[in-house]
Formats: C-alpha cells, sequence, structure tokens
C-alpha cells in the first residue's frame, strides 16, 4: 500500500487557483448579464463568429447612414423653409413692381423696395447650419452671395460701369432723362442679363452649380442641397438690382416703366423658378426619409439576428451569477478554515 502526502499548503494552494478561475468566470457571467449577450463571440459561436462579424460591419454601415440623413434632413428642411421666404420675396416685389407699371408708386419707393429685397435675399442666401453655407454648393465654408447695396460691392460697381460705357453718363445724370424705352431695353438685355444669367454672376456669387451629393442608402445618392447659381435666384437679384438702381436715377418715366414691365417678368419667372427647386427639395426630402425608414427595417432585422447568434437567457445568466458568487464565497470559507489548520493546535 503506497500512503501520499497531502499538506494544507497544497490544498490551500488548490483552493486559491479554483478560485482565480471562478472569479474570472463570474466577470464574464457578470457582463453577459448586464449586455444579454455572449462574453466571448469566438468561444461561443465557434465557426459562426464570422456572421456576427458581417452582421456588426453591415449593421454599423446602416446605422451611420442614417445618422447622416438625420442631418441632411435637416439641412434640407431649412433649405426648404429658406427657399420659401425667397419665393415670398419674389411675390412680394412681384407685387410691387405691378403697381409700378401702372404709374402709381413713387421711383423712391420702387428702388427702397427693391434694395430691401435684395437685403433679404442676400440674407436667406448666406444661410448656415452647423457653421456650413447651405446655397453654396460644395463650397460650403465660403459665403455664397455678396451684398449689392454694400458700399465695395464689385456687382454693383460693375452694373454702375455697365450703365456709363452703354450711355455714356451715369443713371444720375440729367442726361439719363433722355433715354428711351427701346434703349433701357437694350441696355438690359446686352448689359445687365449678362451679369446675372451670365458669365457677370461671379461678380455676385461663390457659390459652385454643383450640389452637395449626400449617399442617402447603401445603393443611393442623391443631391441634397441648392446653389445659390440657381436660375430663379439669379432672376429675382437682377429684377431687384434693377429696381433698386434704375429708379433712384434720373430715368425718363418711359424708360422706368420699360425696366418695371422688364424686372415685373423677371420676378414672375423667378417665382416659377423658385416653385420648381421647392418642388424637387421636397422630393428630396421624402427620398431621403424613405430611405431611412427602409434602412431602420433592415437594422431591426440585423438586430433580431444578432441576438438570435449572441443572446443569452437573462434568468440563466442571473443564475449563473449568484452560483458562482456562492462557490466563490464557500471557497474562501474553506480556506480561511484551511489556514487555520496546524500541527500544534492539534498537539496541544
Amino acid at each position: 500500500m503506497k500512503t501520499v502526502s497531502v499538506s494544507s499548503a497544497s490544498v490551500s494552494n488548490a483552493m486559491r487557483y479554483s478560485q482565480m478561475h471562478m472569479q474570472m468566470e463570474l466577470v464574464e457571467a457578470q457582463k453577459e448579464m448586464t449586455t444579454l449577450k455572449v462574453a466571448d463571440t469566438g468561444l461561443a459561436l465557434g465557426t459562426r463568429a464570422s456572421q456576427s462579424v458581417n452582421f456588426h460591419r453591415d449593421l454599423d454601415r446602416l446605422n451611420t447612414i442614417i445618422d447622416s440623413n438625420g442631418l441632411v434632413a435637416l439641412r434640407l428642411g431649412t433649405t426648404q423653409s429658406a427657399l420659401d421666404q425667397i419665393g415670398a420675396l419674389a411675390q412680394t416685389l412681384m407685387e410691387t413692381l405691378t403697381t409700378a407699371t401702372t404709374g402709381d408708386l413713387s421711383g423712391a419707393v420702387l428702388s427702397d423696395s427693391g434694395k430691401a429685397t435684395l437685403q433679404s435675399l442676400t440674407g436667406l442666401a448666406n444661410t448656415a447650419l452647423n457653421g456650413e453655407y447651405l446655397f453654396a454648393g460644395t463650397n460650403t465654408d465660403i459665403k455664397p452671395l455678396d451684398d449689392f447695396t454694400a458700399a465695395d460691392s464689385p456687382a454693383k460697381a460693375a452694373f454702375d460701369a455697365a450703365f456709363f460705357s452703354h450711355f455714356g453718363f451715369t443713371k444720375d445724370d440729367p442726361a439719363a432723362a433722355s433715354i428711351t424705352a427701346a434703349q433701357i431695353d437694350d441696355f438690359i438685355i446686352t448689359k445687365v442679363e449678362p451679369q446675372f444669367l451670365g458669365a457677370g454672376w461671379g461678380n455676385w456669387s461663390s457659390a459652385t452649380d454643383q450640389g452637395i451629393v449626400s449617399r442617402i442608402s447603401l445603393n443611393e445618392t442623391v443631391e441634397t442641397s441648392v446653389s445659390a447659381n440657381n436660375e430663379g435666384i439669379r432672376k429675382l437679384a437682377m429684377a431687384a438690382a434693377m429696381a433698386t438702381d434704375l429708379f433712384s436715377g434720373n430715368l425718363s418715366d418711359e424708360a422706368r416703366k420699360a425696366a418695371a414691365t422688364r424686372a415685373l417678368s423677371l420676378s414672375g419667372q423667378a417665382i416659377s423658378d423658385l416653385s420648381q427647386i421647392r418642388a424637387q427639395t421636397g422630393i428630396v426630402q421624402k427620398s431621403v426619409s424613405d430611405a431611412s425608414d427602409r434602412m431602420k427595417t433592415q437594422t431591426d432585422l440585423f438586430k433580431k439576428h444578432l441576438l438570435d447568434l449572441e443572446g443569452v437567457d437573462p434568468y440563466e445568466a442571473a443564475t449563473r451569477v449568484n452560483d458562482l458568487m456562492t462557490h466563490i464565497q464557500t471557497s474562501f470559507a474553506l480556506t480561511a478554515r484551511i489556514q487555520q489548520l496546524s500541527l500544534l493546535n492539534y498537539l496541544t
């Protein structure tokens, strides 16, 4: 018969190692009880762990686009509000010009109305959200429109220079009273239109024609901004600038009526163009909202699949935590009793 010696130290060490192992299991069990997911995906799922990784990756991509769509929706909503106000400006100016064409409005009043329209238009076109200009196209860090009514405005200087080069005198010169309707029409067509509807718009605008293109779903991108270079904004600016500048000088009533008629036509066209861009913006808003709804449905499906893969029973997890804590407490108690064993105590 063979005897094997057993010391209290070896028993104590064995208990200590067992305690360390149970404490590690307790940490994992507590994590599972809190998150309701397995603590170690690779260990729990084995070869199916790749499915979990793929689901998490796709879920993160969808959530990123959904969050981005929230910002896009906010930008579009603010843009739509600004466009509504610009459309109201065009409507007010058109009503004023309609009165002016009948000769029932003084030049000073129309000039003031045009100036107010320009200032409001500039403010709305320079609307910013989260530090980005909404109507700047892709140049979101640059203010899109200069103030035509400012003293150092390059657009105003170009307008005055065009008038002088065409007629040989300024609009405030007494000779301006001799300008005929045909002459003012020719000036508007040959000099003014290129400044607003042609290359001269660069004196006003720092915006790009290309708007911001946003990815609103995994396989769909749309343009989600409106540029200050839109035809409706240009035509409204031209109508307001003509009212501001041409009615503040010494033009004859005949020339003023011709200018008012041109500006009235432009403001009507601006209203039509702005209505169209507002409708297009509304369509984009709906596309963004629909894309977000579809992706939220997809994320719900991914979460369900992940729960099936990684989920744990909350009652089972709680029971495991309680069992481990009971075992650890019992182990501590036994270790304390073992450490109290002494040969001297036995002999005495």
